[in-house]
């Protein structure tokens, strides 16, 4: 009868799992309250989120209508289905910074493709439980790939800077710090002073609206007064041209078999990107407001579902924002309706003010977002990681010069093997071995200077094991070693192992061998792995320290009568 039972424990796990990924009337219990509060931030969230989705969509070397419908289609679906009451999705800087390269290398229309097979697998990651992995990412890492993202997306605004004409892919570096160096070089310095004035006004904006009132949106307000001034004065500046005024028909990208092989690497990228900034995200706008627990699965299927829907209707991958997020919560959105208004916002303003908008000049763009890239880095973050510990800086170094060198997701993965090495490296340090004597004064006995007691503390692993096993064999002139186990915390098959090399290297030297308070977790591992089979006889093993001794002591006696 168990084995149904079982079957039917495990059906209901996972009935309960799959509801749990599933939008419910729970998600909006608390509208009633707060929707005046909602409507306010969905329509701040949306008039800020403007500017950087066309942002975006330019700089990831695809089109600025292509963000817009990222942040309307996929803002939309990640509200309803993700994990979080709070979280803004749509196209980000980190997202941009990925798509370069793939654009570069395969084509604008590769990344619509790229996108779909993105949103399956990270639906799919949700699916198999895997929202939580992103919190075996240390600190210092998550740091080190904000540093490097900020970096790349600063540098990625010099092609608004220096030309009226966008390079086409191929012809400068996909390094966004060797191509910025070549666009300097090949700068049209009778186009610089105008797009330098566009920025300037739009990074003045931006820094002054806040003194004068929080609620005012400085990226927009700057954009106004960049893109009137470019139609009164005569200007070189480009702009972003023209935006239908309706979103696209929505259509099943057609993706040729012969060619998945290829957009694996790019999707798989950009899944893991998708993964990692959203659960982030997420995670720092739970600890900015009380509007209830994330669900991290959740939020993975839900940015799935928000990135293939986008693909749908022609659109880039999407994530978490957190700086819209943030927005978001300052604002007072304590619901999903936030989220939804935001995206409807979006929608509006494609309807009625298409044609303004693609008046608004790229160099205004780039303002934008060179003032969001600065506003990434927080010195008081990079100075406590700086002076916490020479591993954890380490860490952090490594893997925001690797994010800007190479690759985003690559510099993560080196940078968690930074990290788990330093931690091996100190939690082996915490293996301790210590020497000692019998002493007992009261009852002193004739050869107890033969007798050694080993006490192993803390862990014993495989980054600790050899070191453990030239210590404790260096004994010698003694007759009985006492290995004493009982505070022996965390040990694998590794430490194990050499445990029992320890014993036969002591018995091959006549050296009688005892073990005290082996724990119950223990036990099996080390029957398995041979520690246990290698004393010379079974009754040299004890639960407490007194026995032992006194059955090292009768050894001893029997030695002195030889």
């Amino acid at each position: 009868m168990s084995a149904p039972n079982g079957t039917s424990a495990r059906v209901g796990s996972v009935l309960r799992h799959t509801r749990s990924l599933l939008p419910s009337f729970r998600d909006y219990s608390e509208t009633t309250r707060s929707w005046p509060k909602d409507l306010l931030a969905g329509v701040t969230v949306g008039i800020v989120a403007l500017p950087l989705a066309l942002g975006f969509g330019v700089s990831s070397g695809l089109t600025a209508e292509q963000g817009l419908v990222t942040a309307i289609v996929a803002g939309f679906l990640a509200a309803v289905f993700g994990g979080s009451h709070i979280q803004i999705s749509g196209p980000t800087g980190a997202m941009a910074v990925v798509l370069v390269p793939i654009v570069a290398s395969q084509g604008a229309s590769a990344v619509v493709a790229v996108t779909l097979i993105a949103g399956i697998i990270v639906v799919a990651a949700g699916l198999l439980r895997l929202g939580r992995a992103v919190s075996f990412i240390p600190w210092p890492v998550i740091e080190g790939f904000t540093l490097g993202i900020a970096a790349i997306i600063f540098l990625q605004q010099v092609p608004f800077v220096t030309t009226a004409q966008e390079s086409l892919p191929g012809e400068h570096s996909t390094n966004a710090l060797v191509a910025a160096t070549q666009l300097i070089a090949e700068a049209d310095w009778s186009y610089v002073p105008y797009s330098l004035a566009a920025v300037g006004i739009v990074v003045v904006c931006m820094v002054v609206s806040p003194k004068i009132h929080p609620s005012i949106p400085g990226s927009l307000v700057g954009i106004i007064i960049v893109t009137v001034l470019a139609a009164l004065i005569p200007n070189p500046l480009a702009t972003i041209g023209t935006i239908p005024q309706s979103l696209p028909a929505p259509s099943i990208p057609s993706i040729d078999l012969t060619q998945i092989a290829g957009l694996l690497p790019a999707a798989g990228t950009i899944a893991a990107l998708a993964a990692i900034e959203s659960l982030l995200s997420v995670r720092v706008a739970a600890s900015m407001s009380d509007s209830g627990a994330y669900h991290p699965d959740r939020e993975l299927v839900g940015q799935g579902i928000a990135s293939i829907g986008s693909s749908l209707f022609g659109g880039m991958p999407a994530t978490g924002a957190i700086a819209r997020t943030s927005v978001n919560i300052r604002a007072g959105g304590r619901t999903r309706l936030a989220s939804i208004v935001h995206a409807l916002v979006l929608l509006v303003i494609v309807l009625i003010a298409a044609a303004p908008v693609g008046q608004i000049p790229l160099a205004a763009l780039g303002g934008v977002l060179f003032v969001t890239a600065v506003r990434m880095i927080h010195l008081s973050t990079l100075r406590a990681i700086m002076l916490s510990t020479r591993s954890d800086a380490i860490g952090f170094i490594v893997t925001a010069l690797i994010t800007i060198s190479f690759d985003l997701i690559v510099a993560v993965g080196i940078g968690m093997v930074v990290a788990a090495v330093f931690a091996l490296r100190n939690l082996s340090r915490a293996t301790g071995v210590t020497i000692e004597r019998v002493e007992d004064e009261a009852d002193p006995h004739f050869g107890d200077q033969s007798i050694a007691i080993v006490r192993f503390d803390g862990p014993l692993f495989f980054a600790s094991s050899d070191r453990v096993f030239d210590e404790v064999t260096k004994l010698d002139e003694v007759v009985v070693v006492v290995l004493r186990m009982s505070q022996l915390e965390l040990v694998d098959a590794t430490g194990a192992r050499i445990l029992s090399e320890v014993v036969r290297a002591f018995e091959r030297r006549g050296i009688t061998v005892l073990i005290k308070g082996v724990k119950t977790g223990h036990v099996e591992l080390f029957r398995h792995v041979g520690v246990l089979g290698a004393l010379r006889h079974h009754k040299h093993l004890f639960d407490d320290l007194p026995t032992a001794i006194e059955h090292a002591r009768s050894h001893v006696e029997r030695a002195a009568k030889l």
